[in-house]
C-alpha cells in the first residue's frame, strides 16, 4: 500500500501537475497501460473497487487505443481559477470549486486524478469510464471506429431520432439542429456533436460492462432501440473481455 503524500501539512494544496512531477517514480504499475498513486491510504477492499474491477472490465481494443495512464486517488479536487492547474487538497473545497475528476494529458501519457471523499462508488465508476471514453474520443488512433459511429449518427439525424445519451451531447445536438439545415453535412457543428455522442455512448457502454446500471428515462432520453444500435456497434468495435457483457443476451461471468 502506498503511503500518504509527503507534504509538510495535511492542509496543504498541490496542483495535479506538480504532484505528477514529484511522484513520477513512485507510481505503482497495474499492467502495461495503468499505474496509480494514493495521496492518502485506501483499504484493499476499496482499492479493488477503485482500480482492479473497473480496469479488468475494459475491452482489449480500448486499452490498445489508450496512452499510458497514471491514476491519482486524492481526498478532494479543486477546480483551477485560471492560474495553474487543478488542485489536490485534503480539505473540502467550496462547492462551486469542488470537482471529482481532473485530466492532465501530455503527449503520449495522461494522468487522471479522482476525488474519493463524498463520492459514491457508482459515481466514481461513471467518472472513471467517462475519462477513459474522453481519451479515446480525442485520440487519433480510432479514426475508423469514429467513422462507423458517425455513419450511424447520420442515419439517426436523417430519421429525426429524438434524444441523446447524456446532457452534453443533447445540447450539441440541439445546437446542430437549430443552426444547420443539412444536419448530416461534415461541419464543425456536426463534428463536435458526433464526437460528444461517441464519448457519451462509449461511457455508457464501458460502465455497463463493469456494473449493472439503469439508463435514466426522461424526455431527453434516446429511444431504446436506437440506443441499442449504438451499443451493438460499440460491442462489435470493442468486444467486452471474456466473461463480461453489456447486452442482455450476452453471457456474463456473474
Amino acid at each position: 500500500m502506498v503511503g500518504k503524500m509527503a507534504i509538510e501539512t495535511d492542509r496543504a494544496k498541490i496542483t495535479v501537475e506538480d504532484l505528477v512531477t514529484r511522484i513520477r517514480t513512485e507510481m505503482v504499475p497495474l499492467g502495461s497501460v495503468f499505474s496509480y498513486f494514493l495521496v492518502t491510504p485506501i483499504v484493499d477492499e476499496d482499492l479493488k473497487q477503485y482500480l482492479e474491477d473497473p480496469i479488468a472490465a475494459l475491452p482489449a481494443g480500448i486499452c490498445a487505443a489508450l496512452p499510458r495512464i497514471g491514476i491519482l486517488l486524492a481526498p478532494y479536487l479543486e477546480k483551477a481559477n485560471g492560474k495553474g492547474g487543478d488542485l489536490i487538497t485534503f480539505d473540502r473545497p467550496p462547492e462551486p470549486k469542488q470537482i471529482f475528476v481532473s485530466r492532465l494529458v501530455r503527449r503520449d501519457t495522461a494522468t487522471l486524478a479522482f476525488a474519493t471523499k463524498e463520492e459514491e462508488m457508482a459515481e466514481y465508476h461513471y467518472c472513471f469510464y467517462n475519462a477513459i471514453a474522453g481519451l479515446v474520443a480525442a485520440g487519433p488512433s480510432e479514426a475508423a471506429a469514429k467513422t462507423q459511429f458517425d455513419s450511424l449518427i447520420r442515419e439517426e439525424l436523417a430519421a429525426d431520432v429524438h434524444g441523446e445519451v447524456d446532457e452534453r451531447s443533447w445540447r450539441l445536438k440541439q445546437s446542430l439542429v437549430r443552426r444547420q439545415n443539412n444536419t448530416r453535412k461534415e461541419t464543425k457543428l456536426f463534428q463536435d456533436y458526433a464526437k460528444q455522442a461517441f464519448e457519451d455512448t462509449l461511457t455508457l457502454y464501458l460502465h455497463g460492462i463493469c456494473c449493472d446500471i439503469d439508463v435514466e428515462t426522461g424526455p431527453r432520453q434516446m429511444p431504446s432501440r436506437h440506443l441499442r444500435r449504438r451499443l451493438e456497434l460499440l460491442s462489435t468495435l470493442y468486444p467486452p473481455p471474456k466473461g463480461y457483457a453489456v447486452l442482455p443476451e450476452q453471457p456474463k461471468k456473474r
